[in-house]
């Protein structure tokens, strides 16, 4: 796989992005249905638990990925 200037394959880079993104967003989303269950929107607030649900899940799913890249020695010379 190719190396990028960071010192990892663009794999690696891609999964440590969408799971940076993920973590960020389920960290703001608390705050989604904070603010939407003090406007009585529970239906709203419902909606933001599932995107945070997705967003863990997607989370999780990529540091699997990464867990494999690291063990398969293809992530590139920062990870391994």
């Amino acid at each position: 796989m190719a190396t990028g200037e960071t010192g990892f394959d663009d794999v690696s880079y891609d999964l440590i992005s969408v799971q940076y993104h993920a973590l960020k967003a389920g960290h703001d989303y608390g705050q989604y249905v904070r603010d939407a269950e003090n406007a009585g929107r529970t239906e709203i607030a419902d909606f933001f638990r599932q995107v945070m649900k997705e967003d863990s899940a997607r989370a999780k799913q990529c540091h699997e990925f990464l867990k494999e890249l690291a063990t398969s020695g293809d992530a590139g010379p920062a990870v391994t």
